[in-house]
């Protein structure tokens, strides 16, 4: 272990690349406690400082596990995210407010984008950064912003816009994936799938909206669609949480937006399941579905 280059997650960022015995230092200083999220090459995931064999003193734990519960031979586990409350609420107050005044758009949605991939801890990718520009794609923005208000004008210009706003949000998956960095180092990914497929579960998916319920089991079958159009590294990002997963939790986090108090605390936790259901295991070994 002595070899090993560290990181760990302090106030919502990662921290590193940390030499051992520098990481060392922290944990003896207790900047890096047992509590804290920490990575390093050939771990499974980001794991508790205190759940690392023989890194912290008087803690102890098994070795990490992976997505499908073998040992840590393979890289690959599922996705975390640290969300600071208040901070992840401004922003999402951001980002209502941007798409209402439309204008704002590109700029509201590109700081948000800076601001929660930093947050995002992603096996064996540390200090993953967000490195699109606003000019880049302003336009997309602006058009998403417009289409939001065809439901205001006419039930049926609502309806004849879905093919256009799927198109846009295609538009905008294509940037977010080709812009992600790993330490300072652009990610070679790109988004490769296509326009009309995303026109096609745009559809399916207001149409299932009317069955009450099947609209999860169309989400979860989208979002594995969206995976596997992510390609360009030796891993493949999946989605692992079925239909009844999103119905209940989706239920639970409506019911209790109701009491209007909770919802800041209710928001940030479903995000946060929602991101850990997506992993990277390797090509070939996990599901392909």
């Amino acid at each position: 272990m002595s070899s090993r280059i560290w990181f760990h997650a302090s106030g919502g960022q990662q921290k590193g690349p940390f030499p051992e015995a520098q990481f060392r230092d922290l944990i003896a200083q207790g900047i890096v406690r047992a509590d804290t999220l920490v990575w390093a090459e050939g771990m499974a995931g980001w794991q508790k400082a205190g759940e690392v064999p023989g890194l912290v003193p008087g803690a102890a734990a098994p070795p990490a596990l992976l997505i499908d519960g073998s040992s840590s031979g393979h890289s690959g586990g599922p996705l975390s995210v640290d969300l600071p409350l208040w901070s992840f609420l401004g922003w999402w107050i951001l980002l209502v407010i941007g798409n209402l005044l439309v204008i704002p758009a590109p700029w509201t949605a590109t700081g948000y984008y800076r601001w929660l991939f930093p947050r995002v801890y992603v096996p064996q990718r540390p200090n993953i950064t967000f490195t699109g520009q606003v000019g880049d794609i302003w336009y997309v923005f602006v058009a998403m912003g417009l289409v939001g208000y065809a439901g205001y004008v006419d039930s049926i210009l609502q309806i004849l816009a879905m093919p256009v706003q799927a198109v846009l949000s295609w538009m905008i998956m294509r940037w977010v994936v080709a812009n992600l960095s790993s330490n300072g180092q652009p990610i070679p990914m790109t988004y490769t799938g296509s326009v009309w497929g995303f026109i096609g579960w745009q559809i399916v998916m207001f149409l299932a909206v009317f069955t009450i319920i099947g609209w999860a089991w169309v989400m979860a079958a989208w979002m594995r669609w969206i995976c596997r159009g992510i390609i360009g590294t030796r891993r493949e990002i999946v989605f692992t949480a079925t239909g009844f997963q999103l119905l209940w939790r989706t239920l639970a986090f409506g019911f209790g937006c109701l009491f209007l108090i909770p919802i800041p605390w209710l928001l940030r936790r479903y995000f946060a399941w929602t991101m850990s259901q997506f992993a990277l295991v390797e090509r070939g070994a996990g599901t392909n579905a």
